[in-house]
């Protein structure tokens, strides 16, 4: 392959690549815990956007499970959020292996 070709596959790469930044920070992903009483919301880009709690779930004499299940919301989400970036990393990358690179 020549190099100039190789450059131009590089540059629509690079170029997609920020696309693809942009779409994932403005994709919102939501997990929730407690059979729905907290939600998490983030951003493809692992950004916390918001956190919404059912009022039923506040029980002032237990804080600790209302604890647990924002933590609990707010991981889900990022876990979702982290697994749709690699899905559309790997679609990009994935015309890598047309260049002949090492390791792609």
């Amino acid at each position: 392959m020549n190099k100039a070709k190789m450059m131009q596959q590089m540059q629509k790469m690079q170029a997609d690549m920020g696309r693809m930044q942009e779409e994932l920070a403005q994709q919102e992903i939501e997990a929730t815990a407690g059979g729905g009483m907290v939600k998490a919301v983030v951003t493809g880009a692992q950004e916390l956007r918001r956190v919404e709690i059912n009022p039923e779930a506040v029980d002032p004499d237990d804080v600790e499970l209302l604890q647990d299940m924002v933590v609990a919301a707010v991981n889900e989400a990022l876990r979702q959020s982290q697994e749709a970036a690699a899905q559309k990393m790997g679609a990009l990358t994935g015309g890598l292996g047309g260049l002949g690179l090492p390791g792609f």
